[in-house]
């Protein structure tokens, strides 16, 4: 059997996919205590199976690191990537992407009492990934807070922890994991950005069947709000952009 990306008609007659994954991120995708992967990702492409496959173990997951996400894709490795990419033009010259699954963005964690809203972050410290696109979110939002850059989640949260700053920025999606390992701390409702995650497949007419029904599926989702019911299943904030494209998908 073929272990390698494949049209529709092919998946089907090998009667699995094969999807690269990652497996540390929480909640998006990563391994439990017993070693099994979880996540809304993991139900995505278990849901997808279930729908085209007639069943929702048909699936070979492949983690992979953030640097060969779409290079799983491009040197067709696998039929597909659910692993936190984010659509971008130049990614898109690469691959093909499927509607938006999730509206990821930039969140605040903190756990200073005091602070409730952005305003409240005025000369404040905020702790930022060094080079991420965070960074000209916070300062553009937020002219007066003080930006203090970090190398690593870990390294934020000994700053964190020893009161060096009085909170961290960073994709939601990530935060919502954080949170739930160290609960001391909590989420801010409101996300500065939007950012939309999406299935990377591969580009060419053989794989247009494949997705096109990717893309449906993914569309019913949505109407049947099965998605959104995912996300807070995982304790992912739901942005008002993923509440708007269910609305348009219903109506």
């Amino acid at each position: 059997m073929a272990t390698h990306a494949a049209n529709l008609p092919e998946i089907q007659q090998r009667g699995y996919f094969l999807v690269a994954v990652k497996d540390n991120l929480r909640p998006l995708s990563y391994r439990d205590v017993q070693g099994n992967l979880q996540g809304l990702e993991i139900d995505i492409a278990q849901r997808i199976a279930q729908d085209l496959l007639g069943n929702a173990n048909a699936v070979r997951f492949q983690p992979v690191a953030n640097r060969d996400r779409l290079t799983a894709v491009i040197d067709n490795k696998v039929d597909f990537a659910i692993a936190n990419i984010t659509v971008t033009q130049s990614r898109a010259r690469l691959v093909d992407f499927s509607l938006p699954y999730y509206f990821d963005g930039t969140a605040i964690v903190t756990k200073v009492p005091s602070v409730q809203n952005l305003s409240d972050f005025a000369s404040r410290k905020i702790l930022v990934l060094n080079g991420s696109s965070t960074i000209p979110t916070i300062r553009y939002l937020m002219p007066s807070a003080q930006l203090v850059g970090v190398d690593s989640y870990r390294q934020a949260h000994s700053l964190l922890e020893a009161n060096t700053a009085d909170a961290f920025a960073a994709d939601a999606s990530v935060l919502s994991g954080w949170i739930q390992d160290y609960p001391q701390y909590r989420l801010l409702p409101t996300l500065l950005s939007t950012e939309p995650l999406a299935i990377a497949m591969p580009k060419g007419l053989q794989y247009n069947a494949l997705r096109q029904q990717v893309n449906a599926a993914i569309a019913r989702y949505f109407a049947q709000g099965w998605l959104q019911q995912r996300a807070s299943y995982w304790g992912l904030p739901i942005n008002q952009k993923i509440k708007e494209q269910s609305k348009s998908r219903n109506s």
